[in-house]
Order: C-alpha cells, then sequence, then structure tokens
C-alpha cells in the first residue's frame, strides 16, 4: 500500500510551540511538563498527537486560545523571513556592487597595465634602433678599423640588442593584443615553406645546446590561410621553446600532415623536462614563469606562448598543448588548408 503523508496543520510549522505559550503566560513551565508527557504517552499507543490537543484535552488551554497563539507565531515567523529576505537582498546588491566595482578596477589596471606596456615598448624602440645601427656600422668597419678583441665585444654587443629588439617586439605585439587592435592579414601561405624557414633558423640555436631538430612534411601538402607574418612567429616562437626546455642529447620534432581533408595540422614536440599537469593551464599567462625564482635557470618575458595561443586562436583555431613532466611536451594547432 502506498505510504499516506500526515496531514499538515498549521500546529506542524510552529517551532517550540509549548515554550511560547510559558511566555506568553497562559501555562507554567509544569503544565507544559505534564503535557509533553501526555503527549508521549498518546504517541506510543499509536498515531499523531499533536501538543496543542495535549493541552486542550488536559484542559490547560481551549481551541480558541491555542488557534490565536499558533496565528501569532505564523505572522511573527511571516515577518521575520521577510526581514530576512530584505536584508538578504540588500547583502546581495552589496556583494554585486563589491564585485562590479572590483571588475571595472580590474579591467581599468589590465587597461593601463597594456598602455604602459606599449608606450614603454615605443619609447625603447628609438634608442635601441640607434645603437643597433652604430654597432653594426662598427662590426662592419664603417666607422674605422677595430681590432679582433674589439671586434668580438660589439659582435656580444650585436647579439644582446637583437634580443633586446626581439623582447620590445614581443611586447609592442602583447600591448596590441591586449587592446584588441592586432591585426590578421589572411592570405593563401605556403605553410611548409614558412616551417621550413623557422626550422633552418633555428638549426644554430639548436646545434650550440646539442638538440637535433627535424621536420617531417608529407609531399604535395596544401598552402593555408593564414598570416604569413603572425604564423611564421608562432613556429619560430614553439621552435625557440622547446630548444631552450630541452636539454642536450634531445630532440624537437616539427610536422605537417593533412588533418580531415580541409586542415592541416602543425605539430612542434620535443623531450624536454615537460610541465607538470597541474601547471600546464599557466604557461599560457602573461608574464608568467613557472619557476620565479630569482635564480632561475630559463630566461624570458614569459609572454610567448600567451601570444601563440592569442595568435592561433585569433585563425579561428585551437592550440592544444600536452605535457609529461620529465618527458617533454607537444604543441599542435590545425590551420584551414587552401586548395586550387
Amino acid at each position: 500500500m502506498p505510504h499516506t503523508l500526515p496531514k499538515l496543520t498549521p500546529e506542524m510549522l510552529i517551532p517550540r510551540l509549548g515554550d511560547y505559550i510559558v511566555q506568553k503566560g497562559l501555562i507554567t513551565p509544569a503544565d507544559l511538563k505534564k503535557a509533553l508527557a501526555h503527549q508521549k504517552k498518546q504517541i506510543e499507543k499509536g498515531g499523531r498527537y499533536l501538543l496543542g490537543q495535549a493541552l486542550i484535552d488536559l484542559k490547560m488551554i481551549d481551541q480558541d486560545t491555542l488557534d490565536q497563539v499558533i496565528t501569532e507565531q505564523i505572522l511573527q515567523l511571516r515577518s521575520a523571513l521577510q526581514a530576512s529576505n530584505r536584508n538578504l537582498e540588500q547583502r546581495v546588491k552589496e556583494r554585486t556592487a563589491d564585485l562590479n566595482e572590483a571588475l571595472q578596477k580590474l579591467s581599468e589596471l589590465n587597461q593601463m597595465k597594456a598602455n604602459f606596456v606599449a608606450n614603454i615598448s615605443h619609447e625603447l624602440r628609438t634608442p635601441l634602433t640607434h645603437i643597433k645601427g652604430y654597432i653594426e656600422l662598427l662590426v662592419t668597419g664603417s666607422l674605422g678599423e677595430v681590432n679582433e678583441e674589439q671586434l668580438k665585444a660589439l659582435q656580444v654587443s650585436q647579439r644582446s640588442t637583437a634580443k633586446l629588439e626581439s623582447i620590445i617586439e614581443d611586447l609592442i605585439m602583447f600591448s596590441l593584443a591586449s587592446r584588441g587592435a592586432m591585426t590578421m592579414k589572411l592570405d593563401k601561405v605556403d605553410i611548409a615553406s614558412i616551417v621550413l624557414q623557422s626550422v633552418k633558423a633555428a638549426h644554430n640555436k639548436a646545434e650550440e645546446r646539442g638538440v637535433q631538430v627535424t621536420f617531417a612534411v608529407p609531399k604535395n601538402i596544401p598552402f593555408v590561410q593564414a598570416d604569413t607574418a603572425k604564423i611564421n612567429w608562432v613556429v619560430n616562437q614553439l621552435l625557440d621553446n622547446g630548444i631552450k626546455f630541452t636539454p642536450s642529447g634531445g630532440s624537437v620534432d616539427v610536422s605537417l600532415k593533412e588533418d580531415g581533408g580541409n586542415l592541416v595540422l602543425v605539430t612542434v614536440q620535443d623531450t624536454g623536462i615537460g610541465i607538470p599537469f597541474s601547471k600546464l593551464q599557466e604557461i599560457f599567462e602573461p608574464f608568467h614563469q613557472l619557476d620565479e625564482s630569482s635564480t632561475r635557470h630559463y630566461g624570458g618575458t614569459g609572454l610567448g606562448l600567451s601570444l601563440v595561443r592569442q595568435i592561433v586562436e585569433a585563425h579561428g583555431s585551437l592550440l592544444d598543448a600536452r605535457s609529461v613532466e620529465g618527458k617533454g611536451s607537444t604543441f599542435k594547432f590545425p590551420l584551414l588548408a587552401v586548395r586550387d
């Protein structure tokens, strides 16, 4: 047989009815104790037996008085509930206002940061151009002969200015991306040629670190729709990262392959130090390094992968990053194939 729910009565909605009746002076604590004992005995006999009924049966109060007491308590509870709701609504409004204010301040702070990065980057670019130009004149002997020792010093300075120039360009690109001002010029691009150039450009650095770089591409790989300069930068960045974080004797493998007939998958895989799974998403945070110590072994601004992901997504694609600590990392993304 289905279980029958007990009939709901007003008294069932009132907590601690007996204590309230005592407070009203309608019965004594001794009366309440007697009524509770009577209620217990009746319940033990079977069935439902409420305290109000016990008080009436013991002639401690009448039905009208009980109804009035219950009505008073219901009204009090309703009033308390309304006050609590009003208080909750006010707290929600206050917290929402606080949250909106915090989000506004965060947005303003991010905008200030992007503007600062843009301004300081452009201010650094001008004097760096002068320094770079004069070092070039000195290295080529246009301003007079230099001895071998001086030439070596100038070449070190030349490499340092090139590195500094690359950092400044990254900062400018980051500021443009942060402000939503990074433009994309999508053309029909020979992705195999772009990747091959990047692999050749990375050869010297890889050789210095004792890292092997390989490139695998099938014949007749189709062209893709992309911004040549920015995709070239992405591949260079992924290659540079792979070489930087791969110990001597390891490898960085770059490959292209058709994916599903209308996509070309670009993959850069290394056998480097890898990234803990719990920290994988941190590598895409701007200005963030997993190793924050002042004596960290690896350099960099922490902008590279953040920009890589933004550029890839600006192409309507997604960057897939996977890594196993101590075994290496794999980065890959598809580009839309363009066929004649």
